[in-house]
């Protein structure tokens, strides 16, 4: 069974977007996976095809409607859980991304304007994920960065399975260093190591290098390593 999502937006017309090219692209030609872009306004039931209204208690900018959103919601088929790209969502991880990649599909709301009616998250069951802490225009781009790395996850998507193994943030450590030909390049020589084809040797240099650049660049994710919950 392919992994299907279906993404809920105000503007269906973002996808696939780059989803549509590269690895993403091939697997979705394949049917390795499967989109649909649906539009949120086609839940909309008034002649204007209203979607939003001036949040409750005042303030700037404009919140989508509970009833509309939730019509859109009920009306898609889908399998898997339900997600809100939002700033305020737990982060985007790649365990998270793993266990998605593992399920058959999501669904993806993207809220627009200043977000979406608290009770539709509640009575919807949608989970929050965040892709950082900045704020977008809109959820769409959050949700082409989600819906590409579980893609790349998916399998038959990469050639190599082994191309995910040693990647940032697998085993809670970032990536080690890269080179390639040419050996000397502006006066630079790739490290011996890499030369000698002594694969453990190899190996345990990649290990120090992931080691070392994780506890230089990213002292949360070394805490986290040294404390063995990884």
């Amino acid at each position: 069974m392919s992994f299907h999502a279906t993404v809920l937006t105000l503007f269906p017309e973002m996808f696939p977007g780059p989803l549509g090219i590269s690895l993403a692209g091939r697997a979705l030609e394949q049917g390795i996976w499967s989109l649909e872009a649906r539009d949120i306004r086609a839940s909309s039931t008034d002649r204007h095809r209203t979607v939003d209204d001036h949040p409750a208690g005042g303030g700037a900018g404009m919140v989508l409607k509970p009833d509309v959103l939730a019509a859109a919601i009920d009306a898609a088929a889908h399998e898997g859980p339900r997600l809100l790209m939002s700033p305020r969502g737990e982060p985007l991880t790649q365990p998270l991304v793993r266990e998605l990649a593992g399920g058959p599909g999501c669904l993806i709301v993207c809220g627009r304007f200043e977000g979406v009616d608290e009770r539709v998250i509640e009575k919807r069951n949608l989970r929050e994920v965040s892709i950082g802490d900045y704020v977008l225009s809109g959820g769409e781009p959050a949700a082409l960065v989600l819906l590409d790395a579980i893609v790349r996850l998916l399998p038959g998507v990469m050639g190599k399975q082994a191309s995910g193994e040693e990647e940032s943030f697998e085993g809670g450590l970032l990536e080690h260093p890269h080179y390639t030909k040419p050996n000397n390049w502006e006066g630079v020589e790739i490290p011996g190591i890499l030369l000698s084809g002594d694969h453990k040797a190899i190996a345990k240099w990649k290990q120090a290098q992931r080691e070392a650049l994780t506890r230089a660049r990213r002292p949360d994710l070394w805490q986290v390593h040294e404390s063995g919950k990884i």
